[in-house]
């Protein structure tokens, strides 16, 4: 099988499944995790770090899709750097409390990365943290496109525009991850003398900080690896490519609602009825693109 081959079924597969894959996977993910924390159901089953990784991965074949044609050596060498980027500022985070504030994993997302091989790091992150970090990077980048149109050609209004979204995504995740135990802040959390409670759901303001120069370097590394003008059309033409952060915000808005975190689900209603009232945007297969707009 050929690459050009590797694609077409890739987007079979997920043209055939957009429903499946954008609401029916989040709601399924929803029930199981609310339930293993409410102690209806087995943790070992609900908490399964295995079973995580996959659904995350298949809830992201959207996104692995629509990217995946716009590969070429040039992105695949910067998404190679940002991969180790991703694990390198998340063990800094574990050992040094840097550039997060002091937190640590709760439960396993899968096999873990020990830090302590490598001089000056310890603790332990997830190896298949990309997997959960890209998207919200990427689908960052996207969203930014869809929203400022034409006016995303511009570096300068495009880069901030993309970094405030990430961390926007960041805002809607990390409460949600909290009230899962998946990680815990140690509390509390000192920012330019003040003591911070964890007053965002438990979640401190240095975090978002953090996300702030963490996410201005990974969005300069896909600015760099990827051609623009190729994502924007593809973003045009690949109906589904956005499927992933619709799965993220049914998943996560849920999430928070449950849990009363009102501002997280506020955000993720947003970003929801953004992409439901947007031109010529397919909203998981079942809403109807405006067709007087030009793709």
């Amino acid at each position: 099988m050929d690459r050009r081959q590797l694609e077409e079924r890739l987007e079979t597969l997920v043209k055939n499944n957009r429903v499946t894959i954008a609401i029916t996977f989040p709601l399924v993910g929803v029930f199981l995790l609310i339930s293993g924390r409410e102690g209806l159901i087995p943790e070992w089953l609900a908490f399964n770090p295995y079973l995580m990784v996959m659904a995350v991965t298949i809830m992201a074949l959207p996104l692995i899709t629509g990217l995946f044609p716009l590969i070429d050596k040039k992105a695949a060498l910067g998404l190679f750097v940002l991969v180790l980027f991703t694990w390198g500022i998340e063990l800094t985070g574990v050992t040094h409390d840097i550039p997060y504030g002091e937190f640590s994993y709760q439960r396993d997302l899968g096999p873990m990365l020990p830090g302590d091989p490598i001089p000056f790091l310890s603790g332990e992150i997830p190896f298949a943290l990309p997997i959960f970090y890209f998207p919200i990077l990427l689908n960052g980048y996207l969203l930014a496109v869809l929203m400022l149109g034409e006016r995303s050609d511009s570096l300068y209004i495009r880069y901030p525009v993309v970094v405030a979204l990430v961390v926007m995504l960041d805002l809607i995740l990390d409460p949600g991850a909290v009230s899962l135990n998946f990680w815990e802040w140690n509390h509390p959390t000192v920012l330019f003398g003040w003591e911070d409670p964890g007053i965002y759901y438990g979640v401190p303001l240095m975090n978002f900080l953090g996300w702030v120069i963490s996410g201005s370097i990974a969005v300069a590394l896909i600015n760099y690896s990827f051609d623009h003008e190729k994502i924007k059309a593809r973003l045009s033409e690949c109906g589904f490519f956005l499927d992933d952060l619709i799965n993220f915000a049914i998943f996560w808005g849920l999430v928070n609602l449950y849990f009363n975190n009102w501002v997280a689900f506020g955000l993720a209603l947003a970003v929801l009825i953004a992409l439901f009232r947007a031109d010529w945007f397919d909203f998981a297969g079942i809403g109807i693109a405006n067709q007087s707009t030009e793709r």
